[in-house]
């Protein structure tokens, strides 16, 4: 029997060395139907430099940023029906 699948997380945050192992992780998030979300960061830890990159699922922004949309579109009406009363 096949094991269940875990839902993709909408936002990841990929960290680690900055090795080839790294870039594959990126690479296989990319291939997963994550896109890149802002700028890589860097830092030095002493001895390896350690970047990070967030990858989002755009389909799932999208779904949220629909949500909250309509979320302020049902406060508007609401605030609306009430305009003038005390």
């Amino acid at each position: 029997m096949p094991e269940p699948t875990e839902e993709k997380l909408a936002y990841r945050l990929i960290t680690g060395p900055d090795t080839r192992e790294f870039c594959e992780r990126i690479s296989n998030a990319l291939a997963e139907g994550y896109v890149l979300h802002g700028n890589p960061a860097a830092t030095f830890n002493g001895t390896d430099v350690i970047v990070a990159q967030a990858v989002i699922l755009p389909a799932a922004v999208a779904s949220s940023d629909a949500a909250v949309a309509s979320a302020v579109d049902e406060l508007e009406n609401y605030e609306e029906a009430f305009e003038g009363h005390a």
